[in-house]
Order: structure tokens, then C-alpha cells, then sequence
């Protein structure tokens, strides 16, 4: 996929801590991105609450694809999209890119489903989200 195939898009800056000793950036922290830009989204775009909120959403599911390292220093654009939206759970389609780059340098995929922050019981889509979700799916 290129990068066009993302509707929304957030540039997050590579720091030092982020490569390991081999030169690139940790595994784990593409995993960080992916989480930074859909949660980003939710609160920004969305209104989710993440500290006073009556819902949460929880992962359930990730994967990622390695298709190229990312080094630091640098700027990731993550870009998202909703591939499938649910009734109380949505799947996250993402890219990291490199700047300057139309190809991923990684793809993956992230579901969460939404609960009730105190008895963690799924919970429809809150509409606001949905809505946003809705802007962004494929």
C-alpha cells in the first residue's frame, strides 16, 4: 500500500532511545506507533476520554509487517485507516513510513473492542467515534 491509501496520517519523531544495537529501530517500537497514532486519533479526533471516560478500548489483536528499518534520527509518518468497523470493535490498518518514502517501511493491524471501563463488558461504538471512524475507512 502507499501512502494515499491512508486518510490520516501523524508524524511522530524517532528518538534515540527508540533504535537498538544494531543500528535500527527496535521491533517494539513500531508496535508504540501503531498504538500513539489510533489513540491520537481517538482522543483528537473522536472525544474519547482516556482518564474520565465510561469507555475504554482494549487491544485485542496486533500484528505488523517488517518491510524495511526505520533509523533514528528521523520522523515516522503512521498512517491510519479503520478496515473493518464493528458493533462494538474496529480494526486499524496501518503504515509506517519513512520521510520522503511512498512505500511502508512496516504495515499491521490493530483491533480493539470497546468496554465499559469498570466492568470491561463490550460496549457499542460510542457515535462520536464512530463517526470518526467512519471518516476513515476504506
Amino acid at each position: 500500500m502507499i501512502r494515499s491509501a491512508y486518510p490520516h496520517h501523524l508524524a511522530i519523531t524517532l528518538r534515540w532511545k527508540d533504535n537498538d544495537v544494531y543500528g535500527h529501530v527496535n521491533n517494539v517500537e513500531y508496535y508504540s506507533f501503531f498504538d500513539t497514532v489510533i489513540n491520537d486519533f481517538l482522543i483528537r479526533v473522536g472525544g474519547l476520554d482516556i482518564h474520565r471516560g465510561d469507555v475504554i478500548g482494549l487491544c485485542v489483536d496486533s500484528q505488523c509487517t517488517f518491510k524495511q528499518p526505520l533509523e533514528f534520527p528521523g520522523v515516522v509518518d503512521a498512517g491510519l485507516r479503520c478496515g473493518q468497523l464493528g458493533n462494538s470493535s474496529v480494526r486499524y490498518e496501518i503504515a509506517l513510513f519513512r520521510e520522503g518514502s511512498d512505500e511502508p517501511a512496516a504495515t499491521g493491524r490493530f483491533v480493539h473492542v470497546f468496554v465499559g471501563r469498570k466492568d470491561r463488558v463490550p460496549v457499542p461504538v460510542p457515535d462520536e467515534i464512530r463517526a470518526a471512524l467512519e471518516g476513515i475507512t476504506r
